[in-house]
């Protein structure tokens, strides 16, 4: 095997492994059940968009899928902004939640 093709199996590897661990400590780092079940739906949706994406980069042909990556960056920037308010938002409500049954 061609050792281009080794590093590119080794990092895409390394880059799902880095996506699992991830996903695994935001998942336990939550502080409350609602927050829990949004950040493991918020997980999936981020898993099936970049799947998805991935996949896309594969199949396009190659002076096209350039392309694909002007919808991409800005749409994962907004995701994430729209992920990280709406974390925010249940953080505070379990919090204020917790602080009314005290």
């Amino acid at each position: 095997m061609e050792l281009g093709v080794m590093i590119g199996i080794l990092g895409s590897l390394l880059g799902l492994a880095g996506g699992a661990l991830g996903t695994y400590v935001s998942i336990k780092s939550t502080k409350g059940p609602l927050e829990k079940m949004f950040m493991l739906r918020a997980s999936v949706i981020a898993w099936i968009l970049l799947g998805s994406f991935l996949a896309l980069l594969l199949v396009t042909p190659s002076p096209y899928r350039f392309f694909l990556w002007i919808p991409y960056i800005p749409a994962l920037v907004l995701m994430i902004q729209s992920f990280n308010r709406q974390q925010i938002q249940i953080r505070s409500l379990e919090q204020s939640y917790s602080g009314e049954n005290k």
